[in-house]
């Protein structure tokens, strides 16, 4: 990664530039301390004590030089909406998990990823940003090296990156719009399962947005939004709600027309690490889910749906 010294930067330190005008963490500026070269002004070796000059080229090592040692690269065909330097994108299919455990050693986002930039001869660390369930398809945002990381957890942090998915629900909403305000915590039977409790239960602030856009009563179509990022949270709260997610056989009951929840992460919206220039991303329903409306709705509300949809992907 690589700066220009402009007039404003002039007369800085390294480590005021890198930490403040830069955004480079304070883990990342201790690690480039041992990296050899890590920090460089105009190709030579410099620490975070030197005096920044106008015109001056400032270098530090944010590549990773081997990649992950527990994670075996597999030849897994898996869809890549955005890539650059410093992030990937792939679009994650239902059934995927995102990264390895017990039971997927190498049949994961990070296998499939890791085999990509192995074809290239580019040492690649895993670093997901966020995370899908395995049966939940959609957007997924990994950071390509360590600064990327660092910015973007901070940037999810202050919640600046948002997420949007397509849910669809059996039974109806309270409102057409809104957001669901509760605590939600493990169950006692389960380290798996969640389940909404009392504020002094000892449980985690959850907060949904959503929006319906479309229901006939019996099943809903909706937009969400996770403000807080809870495990399960969407499927949690709109099981509370008394309108589990199609298929959810955790919250809800099984569905003969899907073998998964019906639920999708369509939208990325987020600051890019470098640029900051806000890129907002969109992954269209999968054909599982729309194969479902089709079985669900009646043919006239399937065309209505199919309008909302599209004017929604704009």
């Amino acid at each position: 990664m690589e700066f220009v010294i402009d007039s404003k930067a002039h007369g800085m330190t390294v480590l005021n530039f890198l930490r403040y005008e830069a955004g480079i963490s304070g883990a990342m500026l201790r690690h480039l301390k041992h990296v050899e070269n890590g920090i460089t002004v105009n190709g030579i070796h410099v620490t975070v004590r030197h005096i920044l000059s106008k015109g001056e080229l400032l270098s530090i090592k944010s590549e990773d030089s081997e990649a992950s040692q527990n994670i075996v690269a597999t030849d897994i065909e898996i869809d890549i909406v955005y890539e650059d330097d410093d992030i990937v994108l792939p679009d994650k299919p239902p059934f995927m998990p995102t990264h390895p455990s017990h039971g997927h050693f190498d049949d994961t986002v990070a296998n499939a990823l890791c085999y990509r930039y192995s074809g290239k001869k580019e040492p690649f660390v895993f670093r997901a940003i966020n995370r899908l369930d395995r049966n939940t398809s959609g957007l997924l945002l990994i950071a390509r090296n360590r600064v990327a990381a660092s910015k973007l957890s901070a940037s999810l942090k202050s919640g600046e990156i948002s997420k949007e998915y397509i849910a669809i629900l059996k039974g109806s909403l309270p409102q057409a719009e809104g957001i669901i305000d509760t605590y939600i915590k493990r169950t006692a039977a389960s380290i798996i399962t969640r389940r909404v409790c009392q504020e002094n239960e000892g449980g985690d602030r959850a907060l949904t947005s959503y929006n319906v856009l479309f229901s006939n009563g019996e099943y809903s179509i909706v937009k969400a939004t996770p403000i807080t990022g809870r495990t399960h949270q969407l499927r949690v709260h709109f099981a509370y709600l008394g309108a589990p997610i199609v298929g959810d056989d955790m919250y809800g009951e099984i569905c003969p027309y899907i073998d998964r929840h019906a639920l999708h992460a369509s939208r990325l919206t987020f600051p890019h690490p470098s640029s900051k220039r806000v890129i907002s991303l969109f992954s269209p329903m999968p054909r599982d889910m729309r194969d479902l409306i089709r079985a669900l709705f009646a043919e006239d509300e399937c065309r209505e749906i199919d309008e909302l949809i599209k004017n929604k992907e704009k």
